[in-house]
């Protein structure tokens, strides 16, 4: 993938939402959603300013033609994973197209306008059927902070260390449970019980286009076209039976439960006038093996993205005061690319398919500001973090809501973003078991 004319800042929409300062979805970025209205099944969009195209509406308006319209069909439906599986190829095509049909100017802007949707009057679903869930671990700074003894992992700077999660409970829901969970309390008695110290987790998400074959590996040179997209993850955490049963085998439970993203996904070749060098390995680190590296991952595998979480309290938000900011770091600080990830990932083989998501790990920076989770922000609940009203969290409150917010910026070019992935937590479900004992 190159730089084309789909990235020109002097690029204007007929829409004046997406020339707006600050707009995170301007016709530079376009990305793809699956959204519906009322009782109407759900079906595939690109998000435009304040509006979503309907993909389904412009192929019946007869706006696509050649491999656009073959790409359009593949993501008219009520997932993304079609599209997917035809590759980066068809998708910036529909990109390209898509930039044309919604460009200042544009004779068929009467066409157009009848397939827009506002988002206000949209309600957006998961993109895509995720297959496979896997969450890597992959800031530096996190790793060593939440380490009990100030140490990295032996096999962290040598690979991307990684667990799978549940695909099954990846969703942009309004509200999150909070989970019933088993946990050792302060005085070492074992307990069934709501979680108490639920925390979440600011990261990165990339979605799989086309997958591999099981017994062939991916090689490094060809991963950044097998990433199709991106979003943002909040991965929920549960650190009282995080803590309690993750030895010897890692997360289970404590992770399970539920996991948010945003629901647009901003193609890969949306984000290249945004890509960086990849975290520098220091002279007395280990290089990657060969497998894990090229001079192109190195100069361009990594992503400057401005990452920031808030928090909103229910006192706040009866109060009606603004998100209170908790962290802001940015995708940079990470010691591991995507495109590592990925290729790591199908080394042994493993077979990897259109709509997999692989999240990056907590994304936490060197600075105190960019601790992105609450345990490293309040020092496993020690500290806990004092917000601008006079509240206080070591971990979440019922009623509490966390939102995060991504955006790409760059001299020379339009910035971009991801919208939101935002979700608040509710009280456990009542169950029987509670109070119960053995």
């Amino acid at each position: 993938m190159n730089l084309n004319e789909t990235h020109d800042p002097n690029r204007r929409s007929f829409l004046a939402a997406a020339n707006e300062t600050g707009c995170d979805f301007p016709i530079q970025n376009l990305p793809l959603c699956i959204f519906r209205r009322a009782a109407e099944p759900p079906r595939g969009g690109i998000a435009i300013g304040d509006q979503v195209l309907d993909l389904t509406a412009a192929l019946a308006a007869g706006l696509f033609v050649g491999q656009a319209e073959e790409a359009a069909r593949a993501a008219a439906g009520p997932t993304l994973n079609p599209l997917m599986a035809l590759g980066n190829r068809h998708a910036s095509a529909l990109r390209a197209r898509a930039a044309e049909l919604l460009s200042a100017g544009n004779v068929d802007e009467a066409r157009v306008r009848r397939a827009l949707v506002p988002v206000a009057a949209a309600r957006f679903e998961v993109p895509a059927r995720v297959g496979t869930f896997t969450d890597f671990l992959c800031s530096i700074d996190h790793t060593l902070r939440m380490s009990r003894t100030g140490e990295l992992p032996p096999a962290f700077r040598h690979l991307p260390i990684a667990y799978h999660s549940r695909a099954s409970t990846v969703t942009n829901a309004a509200t999150i449970h909070r989970p019933n969970v088993q946990f050792r309390d302060k005085d070492g008695v074992v307990r069934f019980a709501p979680e108490p110290s639920l925390d979440f987790e600011l990261e990165m998400a990339a979605w799989v286009g086309i997958g591999n074959v099981m017994g062939e590996p991916v090689p490094l040179a060809a991963a950044p076209d097998r990433i199709f997209g991106y979003c943002l993850l909040n991965d929920w955490s549960a650190r009282g039976i995080q803590g309690w049963e993750s030895a010897p085998l890692g997360p289970f439970l404590g992770k399970s439960f539920a996991t948010s993203i945003s629901p647009f996904v901003v193609t890969a070749e949306a984000l290249l006038p945004f890509r960086t060098k990849r975290r520098e390995r220091t002279a007395d680190e280990p290089k990657p093996f060969a497998y894990l590296t090229t001079p192109e991952d190195a100069e361009a595998g990594g992503l400057d993205l401005a990452l920031t979480a808030y928090l909103v309290t229910p006192r706040m938000r009866l109060e009606g005061s603004a998100p209170a900011v908790v962290t802001r770091t940015n995708f940079r600080y990470m010691y591991w690319s995507f495109a590592q990830m990925l290729t790591h990932h199908a080394s042994n083989g493993c077979s990897l398919q259109p709509g997999d998501l692989l999240g990056s790990g907590t994304t936490s920076g060197p600075t105190d500001e960019s601790r992105a989770c609450l345990a490293e922000i309040s020092r496993r609940g020690a500290t806990p973090l004092n917000l601008p009203n006079g509240e206080t969290r070591a971990f979440l409150d019922d009623g509490d809501e966390v939102i995060f917010r991504g955006r790409a910026e760059r001299n020379g070019f339009i910035g971009i973003g991801f919208g939101e992935c935002r979700a608040r937590i509710s009280p456990a479900v009542e169950w029987p078991p509670h109070g119960a004992g053995r």
